[in-house]
């Protein structure tokens, strides 16, 4: 178990209060059969939220409930849900304890023989919103409030002006976040020769920052050697950077292989069914699996970075593809598009998902090998971000005072 505050790791437990009266069925009653487990519990505090992550062995559905406090009972406000089909037992006798000004810990309980009870006591409080993720099973709760105290509101952080309650547009473009697809374990797609999605992903992105530096942006990598990071863990170092958009590159594949072509995806409840045969291989799940994805979507307000998502894919767009068909003859332009990606959905800032060619076709496949290509798509990509940024200082600076 950990929590991170400000990109920094900190480990450790505290006291738990049992949640339950049943106490006994965990100390004596045999565990009933065909009941999942608590695998995990993760959390990581950011500067507007922090994200409680419980990984399971099996899905579940559930719902936040939030409970006022209890001076009486000497208890803070709270929320919990309920596991069905989960057994915790006394494996998290102890309970998590964050106090960050947000949160105050985390507690799991066995509530009875076959459900788990989760309670998130509380310190401050605006909103929450709930996700229920797959490969692996896992409930995300993202808690929104004001952790800062009036001092820390004065005194920005060195090197960070103080902009976190500008509106979206009006908000300086400093931090790129360049996330490279896959890695480790997880080759990606496997395309013509052998050709491995995670090595191109990771070259054109070391390509993309380079260009990005040169244009005046800070530029931080979810990864920069060959290593395998959950997508989750991959929106954990763009929120701990504090970043200002999210670009994650990667490489396709299709069965048919004439198909070629680059594509830029956005998060949105929107799609095309072919955009859902490319969200589940990027996500690592089937077809099926997608639908818990798309109904938790449905039931969310679309944040305000969607639409800021769709203007950034758009400037991205409009500067790669004219740049690759002036010089290389053969590349499709597939647009624009929407589609249920989980790290787009687990960002809070503007996000894109680049999909650079189909490693399945002879063509697509020998450009992504040839360098002189690879530039050429970085620093289009880097100028589509520019114009971006560009053009929020031009809002910014209509922007009546």
């Amino acid at each position: 178990m950990s929590a991170r505050i400000g990109g920094e790791a900190r480990m450790g437990t505290g006291p738990l209060l049992l949640l339950l009266l049943l106490l006994p069925f965990t100390l004596g009653v045999k565990r009933p059969d065909g009941l999942g487990d608590v695998a995990e519990v993760r959390t990581w505090s950011y500067p507007d939220y922090t994200r409680v992550v419980v990984e399971l062995t099996r899905p579940v559905e559930t719902e936040v409930k939030r409970l006022a406090a209890d001076a009486g009972a000497k208890r803070p406000e709270r929320l919990y849900l309920d596991l069905d089909g989960i057994w915790v037992g006394r494996d998290y006798v102890e309970g998590i304890p964050i106090e960050d000004g947000l949160l105050k810990d985390v507690r799991l309980g066995q509530n009875t023989l076959t459900k788990t009870r989760l309670v998130i006591d509380l310190e401050r409080y605006q909103h929450h919103r709930l996700l229920t993720l797959r490969s692996p099973h896992r409930v995300v709760i993202d808690v929104y409030g004001d952790r800062s105290s009036p001092e820390q509101l004065r005194w920005p952080a060195p090197g960070r002006s103080n902009d976190s309650r500008l509106s979206m547009p009006l908000r300086p473009v400093q931090i790129v976040v360049i996330d490279a697809g896959h890695g480790g374990k997880d080759p990606g797609a496997i395309g013509v020769g052998g050709l491995r999605e995670k090595d191109i992903n990771l070259r054109l992105s070391r390509l993309v920052g380079k260009e990005l530096k040169q244009r005046g942006f800070n530029v931080v990598y979810t990864r920069t050697d060959d290593r395998f990071l959950s997508l989750e863990e991959r929106t954990v170092v763009a929120e701990a950077a504090r970043g200002d958009l999210f670009v994650s590159i990667h490489a396709n594949a299709s069965r048919r292989k004439k198909t070629r072509g680059i594509e830029i995806y956005y998060l949105d409840q929107n799609h095309e069914r072919h955009s859902l045969d490319v969200a589940a291989r990027e996500n690592g799940v089937s077809r099926g699996e997608l639908d818990s994805l798309q109904r938790t979507l449905a039931r969310l307000r679309i944040s305000e970075a969607s639409s800021h998502s769709s203007r950034l894919a758009s400037y991205v767009h409009d500067a790669m593809v004219p740049a690759v068909e002036h010089r290389y003859k053969g590349v499709r332009d597939l647009g624009v598009k929407q589609g249920p990606f989980y790290v787009l959905f687990l960002s809070s800032m503007p996000s894109i998902l680049v999909e650079t060619g189909f490693l399945t076709n002879r063509g697509d496949a020998k450009l992504l090998r040839n360098e002189k290509y690879l530039s050429t798509l970085a620093s289009s990509m880097a100028e589509g971000l520019s114009r971006y940024r560009d053009a929020g200082r031009q809002i910014a600076l209509e922007e009546p005072k």
